[in-house]
C-alpha cells in the first residue's frame, strides 16, 4: 500500500480593497449637524451606510462595486481634516510628464513638485473667438 501522505490545506478570506477610508479619529458621522451623513447621501453606487451609533463614521458596503469617482470625498465637511479619505488605484492615478526635464509626476507622490506659476500658451482664461453670423 502507498502511504497517504496528509496535506493541510489553509484558506485565506479574500479581503476587498477599501478604496475609502475614514478616520474614527475625525469623522463624526455629521453628528449632530445632519440627519445622515453627507458622504453616505452623496455616494452614486450606495456603498456607504449610516452607522448605527450616529457618531461614528458610515459603514462601507460593497467596496469593490465603488466607481472611484470621489463625491463621498467631495461632500464631507471634514475631508480636509483627514475624516475620510479616497485610496485611487495605482492605475488609475493621474500622472503627467515634465517636457523639459522628463520627470514623471502622480498624484499622491511624496515630495510633490511646486506648482506652475506660468500661464497656460492660451492664457488662463481664453477669450472665444465668436464668428459673427450672417442673418438672412
Amino acid at each position: 500500500m502507498k502511504a497517504m501522505i496528509e496535506t493541510k490545506k489553509y484558506y485565506a478570506p479574500i479581503t476587498p480593497s477599501l478604496i475609502v477610508e475614514f478616520d474614527p479619529n475625525v469623522c463624526d458621522g455629521c453628528y449632530p449637524t445632519f440627519r445622515e451623513p453627507l458622504c453616505v447621501k452623496a455616494c452614486r453606487m450606495d456603498i456607504l451606510l449610516p452607522n448605527p451609533d450616529r457618531s461614528k463614521p458610515p459603514i462601507l458596503i460593497y467596496p469593490d462595486e465603488c466607481c472611484e469617482c470621489g463625491c463621498c470625498v467631495h461632500a464631507c465637511p471634514k475631508s480636509l481634516k483627514g475624516a475620510i479619505k479616497m485610496n485611487w488605484p495605482t492605475h488609475k492615478q493621474p500622472r503627467w510628464k515634465r517636457k523639459t526635464t522628463g520627470e514623471h509626476f502622480r498624484v499622491g507622490m511624496p515630495n510633490p513638485p511646486p506648482p506652475n506659476p506660468k500661464p497656460p500658451a492660451g492664457g488662463w482664461y481664453p477669450e472665444v473667438k465668436r464668428q459673427a453670423s450672417n442673418e438672412c
